[in-house]
């Protein structure tokens, strides 16, 4: 009956997934929200914490200890909004930009790995399914 379950297939296959992103990346030692994170400030330049939270899917509490660990390694750099100092601004530094540039291969070579299951027309239409659920 579980193996029927929606979420449970769901988080088995992100469980997968989150799996061979870490092992194909190895030393750069990104985790895949911190790897999201930082596409998609390169992305959209300059956004606040809350709106980058938005539009990766993430809730604030993982959000924020995301920032702060990519702050900590001086990935990201965090700023007051000079119209509303109570938030907190993001941009990518070059040492982000760096790094997400550096595992680019690593991260095509995981989603390979990560789809290698299925044949390539199983590969379109689970990826377009997966998009109309998000």
């Amino acid at each position: 009956m579980l193996e029927e379950q929606i979420g449970h297939l769901l988080r088995k296959a992100n469980q997968r997934a989150t799996a061979i992103f870490q092992s194909q990346l190895g030393s750069a030692e990104f985790t895949l929200p911190q790897f999201s994170a930082l596409v998609k400030l390169l992305e959209k330049g300059t956004v606040s914490q809350n709106s980058l939270g938005r539009l990766i899917g993430m809730d604030a509490a993982t959000m924020q200890g995301v920032v702060r660990r990519l702050s900590e390694r001086g990935m990201i750099e965090r700023c007051a909004d000079e119209r509303d100092r109570r938030r907190v601004k993001l941009t990518a530094t070059s040492d982000g930009r760096r790094m997400v540039s550096s595992a680019v291969q690593a991260v095509a070579r995981a989603a390979e790995q990560t789809l290698a299951p299925l044949t390539p027309r199983e590969q379109q239409t689970f990826l377009r399914l997966l998009r109309r659920l998000t």
